[in-house]
């Protein structure tokens, strides 16, 4: 069951969103907070620019740190064709009955930058580490602190038999961005 706006408030007053806006904040930036039946989250002001200036190899078993630029800024250039990695503001609790979806917001996708995040499983907790796709000829903004994502938010009838916590997730409790671990 997708859960609504009042059930988002009450389960982020239980801390499950840090920093928490209850409202969406829309004047003169890309909205963020709550919507009707999810969360906008924000992008931070730290991102990890893609760059081949080390001529590595993209390899997830093996991933070379060097393959990335560090910034940080109010707005990130992503380079044509290219992408950045980031993470939310926010800092997350997922409820062990809930499951989170996350699509990118129209503003960015209607200019041809795709943001891509898995879901949140049942139990885990962290940063979202959010990567930034320009799939575009052209360098594009991204601007720190304003809205980058919705989250829809899904209800199981019950409680998950095994949720990321039990399982120890190597992603959990992450902060910041994190880079792909084996």
């Amino acid at each position: 069951m997708v859960k609504n706006d009042r059930w988002i408030k009450d389960m982020a007053a239980r801390g499950m969103i840090q920093p928490f806006h209850e409202s969406q904040v829309r004047e003169g930036v890309i909205s963020s907070g709550v919507s009707s039946y999810g969360y906008d989250m924000r992008i931070s002001d730290e991102f990890k620019i893609f760059t081949n200036i080390n001529t590595t190899i993209v390899d997830p078993k093996n991933f070379d740190a060097r393959s990335f630029v560090d910034f940080k800024g109010d707005v990130c250039i992503v380079p044509p064709n290219s992408f950045a990695l980031g993470h939310s503001v926010e800092y997350f609790r997922i409820p062990r009955e809930v499951l989170v979806i996350c699509l990118g917001k129209s503003t960015y996708a209607r200019c041809g930058i795709v943001v891509n995040v898995t879901p949140l499983e049942p139990e885990w907790e962290g940063h979202v580490t959010i990567e930034i796709s320009n799939t575009t000829p052209l360098p594009a903004r991204i601007y720190a602190n304003e809205g980058i994502a919705q989250l829809i938010f899904l209800q199981g009838a019950e409680p998950c038999e095994i949720s990321y916590a039990d399982k120890s997730g190597k992603y959990q409790a992450q902060k910041g961005i994190t880079l792909p671990r084996m």
